[in-house]
């Protein structure tokens, strides 16, 4: 992904953050975090799909992930699940696990970092947590040679218990801290569900669990149940079951998926996936290994030294290199988007950055984006790099802009984003 295109995520992530200073009606906060939802469950299993079919319609994970996501609470009114018992089996006496001895507690420790998880452990790995039942269609898929770069492993399989066919695909995957998407329950007045809930575990874990529907205007009766698992060390184990032998375009095979929420939870929570954790890497980016060491503060004190007369912070948040500013100045308002980082591989980055760039008296490179650059694309902004250290400083694409395009250059070539440097 290019810089200018990072920079947009970045941009994107701004807006988002500005809207949460409007609160919408109640009925249409309802219908965002319903969509939200949606949106969640069909990207999880167009992952999953991705992952255990593999080719070249592989999913190509956003690289920046400045944009954060979060669901609501609960809704009242929603049905719910009795929280089962942290760290015990629950109904998981019905499952008569394969691997004997295996053990059905909340994961605590944070695993290690693990050779390659192969296809064939994942799928075995997920046999064993099952009851007994005839298997078929059966694929895994591990973190060798992934199109995800090792951040996902899966498998997925048709369960029979004799009272007809099931499918289920299970994924693992682990998120930086606060890279991960909070999981809440739909409003049953825009999706109707049996059964929907969020519990915190003994060990700061949550689980999801939910009786649901693959369509939610219901045009068929196929039933979607999952077990969602996300710990302390970002793991996020997601379990989904029907009631048909195929996702979408299969004929129901039996009223309901063959296995209770809290047998879903009781696999979702075994020890055993804790191997499977510790060889997969982490998604999203590692904004720690990017940090300048500008601590948020030294970023708000220097931006704000730098800012015309009369315009000042009305907020400034974000995290250790992308910070999300609102301006205000009189009466009017705008949004700055400020990232500062070093680069991984600075002189092949460097070289890249300074295609079409301009050179500064300090031998720094300077390229301007927006209207009337050679850059006239996407939003406002300007971009140094010195070294190992890139600053961008840009304005969201929509509305009024509050600074100039030469206020957002001198911005982004001061020297006081180098720090000690």
């Amino acid at each position: 992904m290019s810089e200018p295109d990072k920079f947009e995520d970045d941009l994107l992530y701004a807006l988002t953050r500005t809207g949460e200073g409007f609160r919408p009606e109640q009925a249409d906060q309802a219908g965002l975090v319903e969509g939200g939802y949606q949106r969640g469950r069909r990207r999880w299993r167009r992952r999953s799909t991705a992952a255990v079919v593999g080719g070249a319609a592989a999913l190509a994970l956003v690289g920046t992930g400045a944009v954060y996501l979060t669901g609501s609470g609960s809704p009242s009114g929603v049905s719910t699940v009795a929280a089962a018992p942290t760290g015990a089996a629950g109904s998981g006496a019905a499952l008569t696990p394969a691997s004997a001895g295996a053990s059905t507690g909340t994961p605590t420790a944070t695993p290690t970092a693990a050779a390659v998880v192969t296809g064939d452990e994942v799928l075995a790995t997920f046999k064993a947590l099952l009851p007994k039942g005839d298997i078929t269609e059966a694929v895994g898929r591990g973190t060798e040679g992934s199109g995800l770069k090792g951040t996902f492993a899966s498998a997925q399989l048709v369960f029979d218990d004799g009272r007809g066919k099931s499918l289920f695909m299970v994924g693992v995957q682990k998120h930086r801290k606060g890279q991960g998407q909070d999981r809440s329950c739909p409003d049953p007045k825009l999706n109707r569900i049996d059964a929907c809930s969020v519990t915190t575990l003994a060990d700061g874990s949550k689980l999801f669990l939910s009786e649901g529907y693959e369509y939610p205007d219901h045009r068929a009766d196929t039933k979607e149940w999952i077990a969602v698992l996300t710990g302390p060390d970002g793991r996020e184990i997601s379990l989904s079951e029907w009631n048909s032998p195929q996702e979408k375009g299969a004929a129901d095979s039996r009223t309901d998926p063959p296995l209770t929420l809290d047998q879903l939870r009781v696999i979702v929570t075994d020890r055993s996936w804790d191997r499977i954790v510790a060889g997969v890497g982490y998604d999203g980016v590692d904004y720690a290994a990017l940090s300048t060491g500008l601590s948020l503060p030294d970023r708000q004190a220097i931006l704000t030294g730098l800012l015309p007369a009369g315009v000042t912070v009305a907020k400034f948040d974000g995290n250790e290199v992308v910070a999300n500013v609102q301006l205000a100045q009189g009466g009017a308002t705008g949004s700055l988007v400020v990232r500062v980082q070093k680069l991984q591989q600075p002189v092949d980055e460097a070289k890249e950055l300074s295609l079409g760039a301009t050179r500064l008296p300090d031998g720094g490179m300077l390229k301007l984006y927006g209207p009337g650059t050679a850059n006239p694309k996407g939003a406002p902004m300007a971009e140094v790099t010195r070294g190992d250290l890139l600053v961008q400083v840009g304005e969201p694409p929509t509305g009024k802009p509050l600074l100039s395009l030469d206020q957002l250059k001198a911005i982004a070539v001061n020297a006081a984003w180098m720090g000690d440097k």
